[in-house]
């Protein structure tokens, strides 16, 4: 399967197993070490690519919190793309922020770089044989840069988590996120 995998990751995108993805291991603010790409006793990991500095990343705080306590069978990160955010800042902001995933700080973008990430917020779930089960957008709040709903019509993460929670395949596998361009 992992051959296949990174195959697939090559020709469209949708996978990354096989491709060194166990060199992956962050810490994240308090000092655990974490395998983002790898769910473990999890059923998978959901990866949301997220600017310090982002006014969409920063609206998207109590909704991220939301799904995340709505899905705990899954692994939550919060990878910060910043590449000159310190830890001590990223920890005053995940506290004025009230980030509850764990977060993961990516400054040399090799999760951005393997996942092909580039805005945030970005979602990114990924299944333990290495899959990309879906990447886009959280809700559909943000129909274009500027044009922002008071509430969403779609919530495509939480459908796409739902989905996996019951067994069956993700619909919308993929969509297109709105927010800040990751530099």
């Amino acid at each position: 399967m992992r051959t296949i995998c990174a195959f697939l990751f090559f020709a469209a995108g949708l996978c990354f197993a096989g491709s060194g993805e166990s060199d992956f291991v962050f810490n994240d603010l308090n000092g655990v070490a974490h395998r983002p790409l790898e769910p473990s006793d999890k059923t998978v990991s959901v990866l949301i690519f997220y600017g310090q500095d982002c006014p969409i990343s920063n609206g998207y705080a109590p909704e991220i919190n939301r799904i995340a306590a709505g899905h705990t069978n899954f692994a939550f990160y919060i990878v910060q793309v910043d590449s000159d955010l310190t830890p001590a800042a990223a920890k005053s902001h995940a506290q004025e922020y009230d980030l509850r995933p764990s977060v993961l700080l990516d400054p040399q973008h090799r999760l951005v770089k393997l996942l092909n990430a580039t805005v945030t917020p970005q979602a990114f779930v990924i299944g333990k044989n290495g899959a990309v089960l879906y990447r886009g957008r959280i809700d559909d709040r943000n129909a274009d840069i500027g044009k922002h709903r008071g509430t969403a019509t779609q919530h495509d993460l939480t459908d796409a988590l739902d989905a996996i929670a019951a067994g069956k395949p993700v619909k919308q596998k993929e969509t297109k996120a709105i927010g800040c361009f990751i530099q």
